[in-house]
């Protein structure tokens, strides 16, 4: 731990306190076993894995729990955890924590997780909390952890922990002062937790509002004379056709053909959409289909092979995350491949939507694309709205994320590993349309109540983040001993560690005479 060693490097501790590597303060217990899952059952002992672990808390998560009935195996006694165990993740998410407390129920690890069972006469929450503290546990297992492509903790890792002990006394201290803070802590993140999910009901009911009509009912009162509609999507159809002869005519062009007699009989007009069931609209109002109003293009399966280091980025399902488009993990096309592509490039306030797996826990993998995100192509699986001209595409994109259209999406998945839609699908969805002025109004009250809405939610993850910040903060004082007061009659921790290791060692020989 940087933030606790002099200059040379070496480690140092505060008056009393005793440092001490893994294997002197555990005793370490795996599971090699990997048969486990023929022995779930709807009751039985806990089955004990890296999803019931934590990194910033001790606690095990229990609301996703898994059951055994254990074979009768040494084995299965030995991945036994008792009260008192420190679990630790050692594959995949490693050096999440769990502490077992001292009544729990019968429960056995998976191979994803070990049992470092401390040696007597530590607080085992005290020990626990600093493996899960940023700057201490977590900081060195991040360092020990091995592999280039799964990452994983070796038993020699953990024994390699350099581990900060207080006196005992201390130690209890520390632990009551940062559970009482915690314990103030949690219920100020949880009151944020509550607003935020307030905003996030309040920014569905805004949009359900807006789509209904229910937020202009007062606008269409003071403007009864609207043109309707209806009228406007004769425009976007007739529109519609033009956009695809001209479309057809650049495509014979650049090919150099000439286009035959009979090139516009091939336009498919789309179908009107299907209303019988569906609720009764406000006056002047009409049913679309996303068919009607926009195309939905689908991206390219480029060739991985043919990727640059550089070039245009390619927008992939990896690239979009709910309400936005993100950057991280970029592949590129290199520029001087792209010619035959450029109808591919999205363009700015078009709606992106991912076709795998759509649906995730933040929401919908809606997005428009902004100046920022620009340029870049659509890759498979990618789809696309390029909107006619006059085409409400404010509206539309407040329509699709309405708990409508995710219902359609959700029923039209198909694949168990993979969900996925098709373009098809997308182009099924019926939405209301106002008319053109209306819609302009919805945007403009929609756009100023979603800002509010935003500057809510950033100011409640600042806090948030804040919060975390402060916990973190609160171990990292505690294991440098700044925590609480020190007491100068506490029994040092090594004189502790030394009078448990002589009795732990006359225990051992007691034992070894009764086995004779």
């Amino acid at each position: 731990m940087s933030e606790v060693t002099n200059k040379k490097g070496e480690y140092f501790t505060p008056h009393g306190w005793k440092r001490v590597n893994g294997s002197e303060l555990f005793s370490f217990i795996t599971s090699g076993s990997r048969g486990w899952a023929k022995y779930y059952s709807d009751a039985g002992p806990l089955f004990l894995r890296v999803g019931n672990l934590d990194h910033a808390s001790i606690q095990l998560d229990l609301t996703n729990v898994q059951r055994v009935t254990p074979p009768l195996t040494l084995e299965a006694k030995r991945t036994k955890v008792c009260g008192g165990d420190i679990l630790i993740s050692v594959t995949a998410d490693v050096g999440m924590i769990g502490v077992v407390p001292n009544a729990f129920e019968d429960a056995h690890i998976n191979q994803h997780v070990a049992i470092c069972r401390p040696h007597d006469g530590n607080d085992v929450r005290f020990v626990g909390w600093f493996l899960a503290s940023e700057a201490g546990g977590q900081k060195q297992f991040r360092q020990l952890q091995r592999g280039a492509t799964k990452q994983g903790l070796g038993l020699d890792d953990i024994q390699n922990l350099n581990v900060p002990l207080a006196p005992l006394n201390e130690q209890h201290r520390i632990v009551a002062k940062i559970e009482e803070l915690f314990s103030d802590l949690d219920a100020g993140m949880a009151a944020l937790e509550r607003a935020k999910a307030n905003l996030k009901r309040y920014r569905a009911a805004l949009l359900k509002a807006a789509v209904e009509g229910k937020l202009t009912e007062a606008w269409r009162k003071k403007h009864p004379k609207t043109e309707p509609a209806s009228k406007l999507l004769e425009r976007i159809l007739t529109e519609r056709r033009q956009k695809w002869e001209a479309d057809q005519l650049a495509k014979f062009a650049a090919a150099g053909k000439q286009p035959p007699k009979n090139w516009r009989e091939k336009y498919v007009e789309p179908s009107p959409p299907e209303t019988s069931g569906l609720p009764e609209l406000p006056k002047r109002w009409c049913w679309a289909t996303i068919q009607q109003l926009a195309f939905v293009d689908v991206g390219f399966a480029f060739k991985s092979a043919e990727f640059a280091k550089t070039g245009v980025r390619l927008l992939r399902g990896e690239n979009m995350e709910p309400g936005r488009l993100r950057w991280k993990d970029v592949r590129y096309w290199p520029h001087d491949k792209l010619a035959g592509y450029e109808h591919l490039l999205v363009e700015e306030g078009q709606i992106i939507l991912a076709m795998d797996r759509p649906m995730v826990s933040a929401g919908l993998k809606l997005a428009r694309a902004q100046a920022s995100d620009l340029p870049c192509l659509l890759v498979q699986r990618m789809a696309r709205l390029r909107m006619i001209d006059e085409c409400p595409t404010d509206f539309l994109h407040y329509s699709m994320q309405t708990q409508a259209f995710i219902n359609l999406l959700l029923g039209d998945q198909t694949g168990t590993q993979l969900p996925h839609i098709s373009g098809a699908g997308i182009e099924r969805y019926v939405t209301p349309l106002p008319p053109l002025l209306e819609q302009k109004q919805i945007a403009s009250e929609v756009s100023e109540n979603l800002s509010q809405i935003e500057s809510a939610e950033a100011a409640i993850t600042r806090d948030l983040l804040r919060a975390t910040r402060l916990r973190q903060s609160i171990l990292k004082q505690a294991f440098e001993g700044k925590l609480v007061p020190q007491d100068p009659s506490d029994e040092p921790a090594g004189v502790m560690l030394d009078r448990f290791k002589i009795v732990a060692a006359r225990l051992s020989k007691t034992s070894k005479r009764g086995r004779v």
